[in-house]
């Protein structure tokens, strides 16, 4: 795990090197396309955004990584702030051959029936992202499948998040191993198990004994959980679900950002360590 460039030192990594953010002569990077698609389990028509490889030409097949955002946000706010740099970063890497060149997803995760609903901090409004799992599944990846030239099969899949969809991305790998090769998440929120933070009491999707993957038989190649070491909203929630990993031997990466808060500086070197060893 440890042969790829730019390694962990132990559990503990600096910021995304600056060198990876900055747009180079010579090369290529992606393109930020946007679609919709109709939602069965919404029973409405919703929005996603995508990041093609420079290389795209509706022939090529590549892998494919779902990337959720966080509570409140929507399918722009990853890939339109430029702070994250998944552009620069991914064109960076495949550039220098340390990553494969990959479609890149940004879906709408607040996955409600009910345009009425909006989200919060309760029980009823905290639901909708969990139900994201139906919609991803049933909705969303059948439509990427359908309009984009990706490669199938969960070698060829990953998914990823950053604070609640981190939590969500870890919900989805752990109940579905056989989709998903790859499993990642930055700043993981609160919710994965019964717990209570400032903004509410989350009931928990998971006893603490249901964290590990549904099929022992059908592992992914990576679990990985990541956390900035000054994250002022979701504080020490990700270092407790690698503790319950470690408790139930549930192999996986986990690595503190030094100096990051829940912000970009997070998100980035997550993203990184992340897309350097998925698709290998």
């Amino acid at each position: 795990m440890e042969t790829v460039k730019y390694s962990l030192n132990g559990e503990l990594t600096e910021d995304c090197p600056s060198e990876l953010f900055e747009k180079k002569a010579g090369v290529a990077y992606g393109s930020v396309k946007h679609g919709s698609y109709y939602s069965n389990t919404c029973r409405t028509e919703r929005p996603y955004s995508i990041l093609l490889p420079p290389s795209y030409d509706g022939v090529k097949k590549f892998p494919v990584m779902y990337f959720q955002h966080g509570i409140f946000g929507d399918e722009n706010c990853m890939i339109n702030d430029a702070e994250n740099h998944f552009i620069e970063i991914t064109g960076n890497l495949c550039a220098s051959g340390d990553a494969r060149e990959m479609v890149i997803v940004f879906g709408h995760m607040y996955a409600s029936d009910n345009p009425d609903l909006k989200p919060g901090f309760d029980d009823i409004s905290i639901a909708p992202y969990d139900n994201f799992i139906n919609e991803l599944i049933n909705d969303l990846m059948p439509h990427i499948g359908k309009k984009y030239s990706i490669l199938t099969g969960k070698e060829n899949t990953a998914i990823c998040g950053f604070s609640m969809g981190g939590r969500e991305s870890v919900y989805i790998g752990l109940q579905r191993p056989d989709l998903f090769s790859y499993i990642g998440a930055i700043a993981p929120a609160p919710g994965l198990v019964s717990s209570e933070d400032k903004m509410m009491k989350h009931k928990g999707m998971l006893k603490i004994q249901q964290m590990k993957f549904m099929d022992e038989n059908n592992l992914p190649s990576l679990l990985m959980v990541c956390c900035g070491t000054q994250d002022s909203v979701v504080g020490k929630f990700p270092e407790s679900y690698h503790k319950i990993f470690c408790d139930n031997k549930v192999e996986h990466l986990w690595f503190e950002i030094n100096k990051a808060d829940h912000n970009c500086m997070a998100i980035r070197t997550g993203l990184l360590h992340f897309v350097l060893r998925i698709f290998r």
